[in-house]
């Protein structure tokens, strides 16, 4: 089951909505940033062995992202200010269709400082007010991952966390304690609207749930 594949699925479910009618749709707008306080112990940003710190974070970002990385380092800014340092981050691609409700499928490699890399998947259902299908590159923070196989559950949004800025979108998720930021270019902006929850899973799956 190919990358490619699974997005393309994605997309033909995401255009069969079509067949909702327009009078059930209701055009929700993305939050706008909120200033809340973290629901956790005031972020730490001196970076010691088992954490990666801001400029670490930035350099892994733009080589990933390219030359579409320019907002990258703010929105990273924003994450450590709020969360803290990770000590973990997950480079991939994403795939995504929506029309009112819609899927998210991605596959990545999860990359720690002391616990070696390991291949994740990600899946889950969204809702949004936009449709059809896209694919992006994306980095997502870890926090307070105590076992690189503790990223394997089901994560659910935290409400205010979306931030948008240079093109880059973030959000927050949560699962016991545990913290992803998922940072995406481009589609970022359509982040505030379609969160719903991730799973992580250690294989490709066609179920969302």
């Amino acid at each position: 089951m190919t990358f490619a594949s699974r997005l393309a699925a994605v997309t033909f479910a995401a255009l069969m909505c079509w067949t909702v009618p327009a009078s059930a749709q209701q055009p929700q707008q993305a939050p706008y940033p909120q200033q809340q306080p973290a629901p956790y112990p005031p972020p730490q940003r001196q970076a010691g062995p088992e954490t990666f710190g801001p400029d670490e974070l930035v350099s892994a970002g733009h080589k990933f992202f390219g030359n579409v990385s320019r907002g990258l380092a703010s929105v990273i800014e924003r994450a450590v200010s709020q969360w803290g340092l990770p000590n973990g981050y997950v480079l991939g691609e994403e795939g995504s269709g929506a029309f009112v409700a819609g899927l998210r499928y991605g596959e990545g490699t999860l990359y720690t400082k002391n616990a070696g890399d390991l291949r994740v998947y990600w899946q889950g259902p969204s809702v949004g007010f936009d449709w059809g299908g896209d694919g992006a590159r994306t980095m997502t923070l870890v926090y307070n991952l105590p076992a690189t196989n503790a990223i394997y559950q089901r994560f659910v949004g935290i409400d205010g966390s979306a931030y948008i800025v240079g093109g880059f979108g973030m959000t927050a998720l949560t699962a016991n304690n545990i913290v992803l930021v998922p940072i995406r270019s481009g589609i970022g902006l359509r982040l505030g609207a379609n969160v719903g929850y991730l799973k992580f899973t250690p294989r490709a799956t066609w179920n969302p749930f």
